[in-house]
C-alpha cells in the first residue's frame, strides 16, 4: 500500500456516516469527555473518560485514537458554540448591550470549563488548535467591537 493509499483510506473512514450506535457512543465519550475535562482538566486518561461515559475503552479508542483528538473533536465543538453566541451578540438592536452580552458569556464559558482553560492558555493541548480559535473567533470579535465603535458605545 503506498503512502497516498494510505490517506485515501482515512478520508473515506472519515466521511462514511457512523451506526447509530456508534454515534451514540461517541456523543456518550464526548459529553463525559467534556464533564471530566471541565472538572479535573486534561490530564484525565481515556481509561477515566470510558469509565465516566460507561463504555469499554476500546470503544473510546476506536472513535478517537489519541486523547488529542479527543480533544479537537471537544474544542470544535466549542469553536461553534463561540460563533453561535457571537451571531447572537450581534443580532442584540443595541451594539453596546451585544458586545457586553459576549464578552460576559464568555467569560462564564471560560470559568467553568477548566479544560478549555487550560487549551486556550497554557497550550499543553492542541497548540494548532489556540490559532484555529483565534483565526476563526477574530472576525466575529472584530464586528461586534466595531459595531459598537461606530455607534459611539465604545
Amino acid at each position: 500500500m503506498t503512502e497516498n493509499s494510505a490517506d485515501c483510506g482515512a478520508d473515506v473512514r472519515a466521511v462514511r456516516p457512523l451506526r447509530r450506535d456508534a454515534e451514540r457512543n461517541r456523543q456518550r465519550i464526548l459529553k463525559a469527555a467534556a464533564e471530566v475535562f471541565n472538572e479535573r482538566g486534561l490530564d484525565v486518561s481515556l481509561d477515566e473518560i470510558a469509565r465516566h461515559a460507561g463504555v469499554g475503552v476500546g470503544t473510546v479508542y476506536r472513535r478517537f485514537r489519541t486523547k488529542e483528538e479527543l480533544i479537537e473533536a471537544l474544542f470544535m465543538d466549542r469553536l461553534d458554540s463561540v460563533a453561535t453566541i457571537a451571531d447572537e451578540a450581534y443580532a442584540n438592536p443595541d451594539a453596546w448591550c451585544g458586545l457586553v452580552s459576549f464578552m460576559e458569556r464568555m467569560a462564564e464559558i471560560m470559568a467553568g470549563d477548566l479544560g478549555l482553560r487550560q487549551i486556550l492558555m497554557f497550550a499543553t493541548y492542541g497548540r494548532d488548535l489556540v490559532a484555529i480559535a483565534r483565526e476563526r473567533n477574530a472576525p466575529l470579535v472584530e464586528r461586534l467591537v466595531e459595531r459598537a465603535q461606530a455607534a459611539g458605545q465604545l
